[in-house]
């Protein structure tokens, strides 16, 4: 059910649009199968494994009373977590080849990792203190938007892309977890107001720290030379690229996985084992789904890899050749809206969503007007592209719109919709608007894919909060309107 709306999509572009049908139709069959299984596992091993795990050490920890190593937890998990993020290494290594070598990918990673270690810190240290979250990123809001104004325009689109990248799908249910335990453990803290938030703060501190490093790197710059003859090269090999079925391949597929979760079970086990001192209870079915977690998510990334992202780079290369704008926006669109019912980071949070609310929010409810932003927002974003506006003067209307409607949308939605902008880029959507982004700014005449090409990330991680606090206002407004009728 998950899969279906991509499913849909794909068939109905390739089929009455692009009116092709794909060579090679049964390995992209076989790829959705594994996929499905892929999802399951991870699921399954969340439940058993890391939310368990999370939450415990956040109790731990609390009971415990050290300020000074709860906050170097944090730190740790963030900054290790992200340095290990895929989608952060591809879109960095990107913007190193487009940028001819002016951003230095290793230099950008750990710029963001450190900012999402200090972001995790800090949204810690919040619910330590039981403030409000709406001041801290109102605050953070205002700063991205001061510095949009004096960052070069090479590095804006790239910037707010960052903040979208460095959630994975590891990191974000473990991140909840640590978030929702601490939390609960707190005498005075409401598991939904103040438990939730942690993402949205890894998400938007990368903004302010890569802009503030594009400041230095292009002090004095006035254009990436070089950028659309490398971009159009990476692109096109991009295109070409095809599913590698081969053994060796698979297995270092495995290898990959396992090396992005290895850096958050040392912390997690260093931590446990060395400060708390404490052995971890249930130690065999923990192992186990972990276990489940790496296997499901290793088969989640093949399975895409067959079934989705050769098909789905193809139909946004062809489109943006047929120079029909609506088609365009017709399938950012439903793309957006359709990967982002799949994307398991989603899935996580909308499932703990749902359990700590004792069922007031309903976790299919919350995923599709998710969803609907997404949708929105890539849509959006991909008009931006066409008509070759500057994308800061879209994101600062967004973020005064989300500033506005936090004063109206209800209490407990707030830190849940903040955090719905940070876990709707992750493994499905990342690769797929990406290539979108990067294919209409290559395409189009007069774009440059280093300005334009960036940022349909960050329109996927806006928009979502608009919709989810919109649904937070609708919906108590029409409780209210049915209290008083009775």
């Amino acid at each position: 059910m998950d899969l279906l709306p991509i499913i849909v999509v794909v068939a109905f572009f390739q089929i009455a649009i692009v009116r092709t049908v794909p060579d090679d139709l049964g390995s992209i069959v076989l790829g959705l199968t594994i996929v499905a299984i892929g999802l399951a596992l991870f699921i399954r091993g969340l439940e058993l494994g890391i939310f368990p795990i999370g939450e415990k050490l956040a109790t731990d920890f609390a009971k415990k009373g050290s300020l000074f190593w709860l906050i170097a937890f944090a730190f740790t998990i963030g900054f290790s977590t992200t340095v290990a993020e895929p989608a952060l290494i591809a879109i960095a290594n990107k913007a190193a080849l487009i940028s001819d070598g002016r951003i230095d990918a290793y230099f950008l990673r750990m710029t963001v990792a450190f900012s999402v270690g200090f972001a995790i810190a800090l949204g810690t240290f919040r619910i330590l203190l039981g403030h409000p979250i709406q001041y801290y990123i109102i605050a953070g809001y205002v700063l991205v938007v001061t510095m949009t104004y004096f960052a070069p325009v090479q590095i804006v689109g790239l910037a707010y892309d960052s903040g979208g990248v460095t959630t994975s799908t590891v990191t974000v249910p473990l991140v909840a977890a640590l978030g929702i335990g601490l939390a609960s453990s707190i005498k005075g803290r409401n598991p939904v107001i103040d438990g939730f938030g942690l993402i949205a703060f890894a998400s938007l501190l990368p903004m302010i720290f890569v802009q503030a490093y594009g400041i230095v790197v292009y002090s004095g710059v006035d254009a990436a030379a070089g950028a659309v003859a490398a971009v159009s090269e990476a692109v096109d090999k991009g295109h070409e690229a095809v599913f590698d079925a081969s053994i060796g391949h698979i297995f270092m597929e495995l290898v990959g996985v396992i090396k992005d979760v290895a850096p958050i079970l040392m912390v997690i086990f260093f931590f446990q084992y060395v400060i708390i001192r404490k052995p971890v209870m249930h130690l065999h079915k923990i192992g186990v789904g972990i276990m489940m977690v790496i296997l499901g998510l290793y088969a989640f990334i093949i399975g895409l890899e067959m079934g989705l992202f050769p098909i789905g780079e193809t139909i946004a290369f062809q489109l943006t050749g047929m120079k029909n704008d609506l088609l365009i926006y017709l399938f950012a669109f439903l793309i957006g809206f359709s990967t982002t019912m799949a994307e398991p980071a989603l899935l996580a949070i909308a499932i703990k969503a749902e359990e700590i609310s004792s069922g007031n929010i309903n976790q299919t409810i919350l995923r599709a007007i998710v969803a609907l932003g997404v949708a929105i927002g890539i849509a959006l974003g991909a008009y931006r592209i066409v008509v070759g506006d500057p994308i800061h003067y879209y994101i600062i209307a967004g973020y005064i719109i989300v500033i506005i409607m936090t004063y109206f949308a209800p209490q407990y939605i707030i830190p849940i919709a903040y955090d719905s902008g940070g876990v709707t880029t992750s493994t499905v959507t990342v690769p797929l608007v990406a290539a979108l982004g990067l294919g209409l700014a290559e395409n189009i005449e007069g774009r440059n894919p280093l300005i334009d090409g960036f940022g349909l990330i960050a329109f996927a991680s806006l928009f979502p909060m608009i919709t989810v606090m919109g649904y937070g206002i609708y919906a108590t407004i029409m409780k209210t309107k049915a209290s008083s009728q009775s």
